[in-house]
């Protein structure tokens, strides 16, 4: 049972708490611009368990973040001790990947009834949408970040985000639940086949309250303001991606942790 005191002190949520739209879009909002996407944990070969007491000692008491099992799994037991009808649905991650291309079914996210079905996910990294989503619109929904839409094609509900004139896939999904046993498969090829991109690639990611984002790729540390523009910083040392990790996610680590991964090229 998670302790929602605690969980709402984490995020800095102290409004409401009736199952409503209102109190879930307020949680979604607080959760990914508080808990960062991470999966530094992947890339220390530590394991990432599932279970609802281990959630809640990572994410909420030692105030790390984690990816999409993590993520999504914390808010899923939030919402249901809040009385919200809520559902874990499982998809397919394509930001960035072509139609043609087909990923691993890698992604967990919630369907909240209320006087409709919304859809909420602080689980997808920098695509994060920052509002639950409505599954019968069809046309752009606003959030406090960027635009979304849920666009159907081929028998599937295609997120997508617009950056400017243009809409780009997130992720692919059927609306099929994603039971426990799913998700534990899932989450072990995503932490520990080398396959996996979380096993080569450095990711950190956060919303900011005035709509902008932060985000690492590997040596690359992000700031993109609420109008689309981007500045980025090439990271040069270890230790200074510590630094980074600690003053714009709040993530600490002790001095000389190192994070064995490809993608990080420090220069010799």
């Amino acid at each position: 049972m998670i302790d929602l005191d605690a969980y709402f002190n984490r995020i800095g949520h102290y409004g409401p708490r009736e199952p409503t739209l209102e109190t879930l879009n307020a949680i979604v909002r607080a959760h990914a611009s508080t808990i960062p996407f991470e999966n530094l944990d992947v890339l220390l070969g530590l394991p990432i368990d599932l279970e609802p007491d281990a959630l809640a000692r990572k994410l909420i008491d030692a105030r790390r973040g984690g990816y999409c099992f993590e993520q999504n799994a914390l808010l899923l037991a939030v919402l249901t001790g809040l009385g919200f009808d809520a559902h874990p649905l499982s998809a397919r991650v394509r930001y960035q990947r072509l139609r043609e291309f087909t990923p691993a079914r890698t992604h967990l996210f919630v369907r909240v009834e209320l006087d409709e079905s919304w859809l909420a996910d602080v689980g997808v990294g920098s695509m994060s949408p920052t509002a639950a989503l409505r599954l019968a619109e069809t046309g752009p929904q606003t959030t406090p970040h960027e635009p979304r839409r849920l666009l159907r094609e081929n028998g599937r509900i295609y997120h997508q985000v617009q950056f400017g004139d243009e809409w780009h896939d997130v992720c692919e999904f059927t609306l099929e639940e994603m039971p426990p046993i799913d998700r534990v498969v899932a989450n072990w090829y995503t932490s520990t086949h080398p396959g996996s991109h979380f096993k080569n690639r450095l990711v950190v990611a956060r919303a900011l309250p005035d709509g902008g984002r932060i985000g690492i790729l590997n040596r690359e540390f992000t700031v993109r303001r609420r109008d689309g523009h981007s500045e980025r910083n090439l990271l040069s040392t270890p230790d200074e991606l510590l630094t980074v990790l600690a003053e714009h996610f709040s993530l600490m680590f002790p001095p000389g942790t190192r994070f064995p991964c490809e993608g990080l090229d420090w220069p010799t």
